[in-house]
C-alpha cells in the first residue's frame, strides 16, 4: 500500500493544483446560445421557406382586400349596364361581371367577408373548443363522459342542416348569421384535440403542485395547461381557417350564403358559373382567389407545425 501512495505522489506535481484564471471562460462554454421556445420557433419557421412564402403571399391579400376598394374608382355594388361582360382592360383590370360591376372592387369586398368568416370562425371554435374541452378533461370521471357523449351528438348533426334551419329562424343571411351557422358546431373538433392533449398533461408534477398549493381549479386550467398547449392550438387555427373559408365558399354556391348586394369569393363564383363558357374570367378570379388563400393557409399551418414542435427541435 506504501508502493502504490508513492507512485501516485511522483505522478502530482504542484502545477495540477493551480487555480483557474478567472479570465479562462472553456469550463463555462456553450454548446448553442440559450434562447427562449418562442425564439427558437421563429427561428425555425424562417429555415422553411415555403410557408414563410405563404405567409408573405396572405399579408399581401390581407393588403389588396383591405386597402383595395379604397384605392379603386369604382364602387363594389355600382351597376353599368353600359359595361356588360368586359374583358380585363386598363379601366378595369379583372373586367366587369353581368351588370358592370368592376369584378376587381367586388373581390376586394368579397375576400373581406371570406377571409373574415375563416378567421373569425376559427378563433370563435378554438376559444370555445378549448375552454369545453380543457374542463372536460380536468374534471375527468361522469363530466367527461356526459361533455363527450354532448360532443359527439352534436358531431352526428349536419352542419347543412344546421345552417339551413339557423336561416329559416334568423330570416337573415349576414355575416353574423354565417359566422354563428359555421361556429354552433364547429368547435367540436378543437374540444377533442385539446381534450386529448390535456388527458395527457392534467397528472403531470407541474399541475400537481399547482393543486397543492391551493390554486383553483380554473386558474390551473387557464394558467398552467391551456398554456401548455398552446402550440398545438395555434397549428389547429391555421389549419381550421381554410376549411371555414371553403365551408362559406360552398353554402354561398349553393345559394344560402350571403345575401345580396354584399358578396363574398363564393357567391362570385356562384354567379358566374351561369356564363363560365362564355366569360371564363369572371369565374377564374375568385376561384383563384379562394384557391390561393387556401393553399397559402394549409402552407403556413405546415410550417408552424414543424416550428412549434419541440420534439424537432435541433
Amino acid at each position: 500500500m506504501a508502493e502504490m501512495n508513492t507512485a501516485v505522489s511522483k505522478k502530482l506535481t504542484p502545477e495540477m493544483f493551480l487555480p483557474i484564471p478567472a479570465e479562462d471562460k472553456r469550463a463555462e462554454f456553450m454548446a448553442r446560445p440559450k434562447i427562449t421556445y418562442w425564439s427558437d420557433a421563429w427561428r425555425r419557421f424562417r429555415q422553411n421557406k415555403v410557408a414563410l412564402v405563404a405567409g408573405i403571399i396572405l399579408i399581401l391579400l390581407i393588403c389588396m382586400v383591405v386597402f383595395g376598394p379604397l384605392l379603386s374608382p369604382y364602387s363594389f355594388d355600382k351597376i353599368d349596364r353600359h359595361n356588360r361582360h368586359q374583358p380585363p382592360t386598363a379601366e378595369h383590370i379583372f373586367g366587369t361581371d353581368e351588370l358592370g360591376r368592376d369584378i376587381f372592387t367586388r373581390i376586394c369586398v368579397g375576400g373581406r367577408v371570406s377571409i373574415a368568416i375563416g378567421i373569425c370562425g376559427a378563433l370563435i371554435s378554438a376559444i370555445v373548443g378549448t375552454l369545453y374541452g380543457a374542463v372536460s378533461a380536468f374534471a375527468g370521471g361522469a363530466v367527461d363522459n356526459i361533455m363527450m357523449r354532448i360532443v359527439e351528438i352534436l358531431n352526428s348533426v349536419p352542419y347543412l342542416l344546421v345552417i339551413i334551419l339557423l336561416q329559416l329562424y334568423l330570416r337573415d343571411r349576414n355575416l353574423g348569421t354565417m359566422l354563428l351557422a359555421l361556429t354552433l358546431t364547429g368547435w367540436l373538433g378543437s374540444a377533442r384535440m385539446v381534450r386529448g392533449q390535456l388527458l395527457a398533461l392534467k397528472n403531470q408534477d407541474f399541475v400537481l403542485a399547482a393543486k397543492t398549493l391551493g390554486v383553483p381549479p380554473m386558474g390551473v386550467i387557464l394558467g398552467h395547461l391551456i398554456p401548455n398547449t398552446l402550440n398545438i392550438i395555434i397549428i389547429a387555427i391555421s389549419f381550421d381557417i381554410p376549411g371555414y373559408i371553403f365551408a362559406e365558399a360552398f353554402l354561398s354556391f349553393i345559394g344560402i350564403g350571403i345575401e345580396s348586394p354584399m358578396t363574398s369569393w363564393g357567391a362570385m363564383t356562384s354567379i358566374a358559373q351561369q356564363s363560365f363558357l362564355f366569360y371564363p374570367t369572371e369565374m377564374l378570379f375568385p376561384s383563384l382567389m379562394i384557391a390561393i388563400t387556401m393553399l397559402s393557409f394549409v402552407l403556413l399551418g405546415d410550417g408552424l407545425r414543424d416550428a412549434l414542435d419541440p420534439r424537432l427541435r435541433e
